[in-house]
């Protein structure tokens, strides 16, 4: 499949293009060979590393840094796929900082785009100067999970009129300031499709109904990588998890019998 630009993703919509774009996260070299082979459109090197790969409680612990180290990694593993990168927690407090951080992102890592939260209008201003410099930009609303303790908790957002108002405003804001994309998480699914329907860039639903230009699930929630129930929204394909433990086990097992086998008998 040959690769997607920022000028093709930009103008797909679901009912032009009648297919839905597909976006997986994804945080390491293997994962990311192992995509590189499948139709896959878009990977996201999310800051939800942090959860997954790093065992932090929420995603605000992670730095810069390591966004860099995953990112570049996975770049090399699939460097034919458009791959987009989270700006962490911290990284662009402020105007200067954020240009500072995605430049320092996006020239390392060697990725496609970067994606940041939130559309406050230093946020906008951040975006417009971004892409302006030639960084593209991907939006993202709704449950900004760098913001979880400023919002109060993972929940759906759109709910009410004056949210969904804030959500509709968000969005055409996003793409007014040039980002190519936006994301939309835990978004109630009416208003999702509002905003599909409002803004000429494609939006990336996470939890926010089946009518958006495209989809992103946590590779890990998808094959369940991990021992706990993921979001209600995904529904696994697998559970390696448990099948990998299995594995383990049997193969450990083996091991005792054979080394059980192989103890010669005590002579008196």
């Amino acid at each position: 499949m040959k690769k997607l630009t920022t000028l093709k993703i930009k103008s797909h919509k679901l009912q032009r293009e009648k297919h839905s774009l597909q976006m997986l996260t994804c945080y390491d070299f293997q994962t990311a060979q192992m995509l590189e082979q499948t139709g896959i459109d878009m990977l996201l090197v999310g800051d939800s590393l942090g959860n997954v790969m790093l065992g932090y409680e929420t995603t605000v612990p992670v730095s810069l840094d390591e966004m860099k180290i995953f990112s570049a990694a996975v770049k090399r593993g699939a460097p034919n796929k458009f791959i987009v990168a989270d700006l962490p927690f911290g990284s662009y407090s402020t105007l200067e900082q954020g240009i500072e951080s995605a430049t320092k992102l996006f020239q390392y890592s060697n990725v496609e785009s970067i994606k940041l939260e939130g559309a406050f209008p230093y946020q906008l201003e951040l975006i417009e100067r971004l892409t302006q410099i030639g960084i593209p930009v991907m939006g993202h609303i709704g449950l900004t999970p760098q913001s979880v303790h400023e919002l109060g908790g993972y929940y759906v957002h759109g709910k009410d009129d004056a949210s969904a108002k804030k959500l509709l405003e968000q969005a055409i804001n996003l793409e007014k300031a040039g980002a190519f994309a936006v994301v939309l998480e835990c978004v109630k699914s009416e208003i999702a499709t509002a905003i599909t329907e409002k803004l000429s860039i494609p939006t990336i639903g996470i939890g926010a109904g089946n009518k958006t230009d495209g989809q992103v699930l946590v590779i890990n929630d998808l094959l369940k990588e991990g021992p706990h129930t993921p979001p209600k929204f995904c529904t696994p394909i697998a559970n390696l998890f448990d099948l990998k433990k299995d594995l383990i086990t049997n193969y450990l097992n083996k091991n005792q019998e054979v080394a059980k086998a192989n103890v010669q008998p005590s002579v008196h």
